[in-house]
């Protein structure tokens, strides 16, 4: 039985699911740029920036993932490797 230790540093060194991220992203990318559109073409200025403010954030979002994804993959320590320890000021 392998027993996992704790590092509390578990949310800064998380790994993120770039696949989802991505077509998440591609979603997003629809849906906004329907909405500006849509809005713009109703006569709601307003309604439209929103969506196009939305649209400048989830494109920087797909960039980001794509550059991720484009890095490749990075070391994953397998189960028969420790957790690392936490920062020296953290320890118990």
């Amino acid at each position: 039985m392998v027993i996992v230790r704790r590092t509390g540093s578990e949310p800064r060194t998380a790994r993120s699911p770039l696949r989802m991220r991505f077509w998440l992203s591609v979603w997003g990318e629809a849906w906004t740029v329907f909405g500006t559109v849509a809005f713009a073409l109703v006569g709601r200025p307003g309604w439209a920036l929103a969506c196009g403010l939305l649209w400048l954030i989830v494109t920087v979002d797909l960039v980001v993932v794509l550059r991720r994804i484009r890095q490749g993959a990075h070391y994953q320590p397998g189960p028969d490797v420790p957790p690392y320890l936490p920062p020296p000021g953290n320890r118990p």
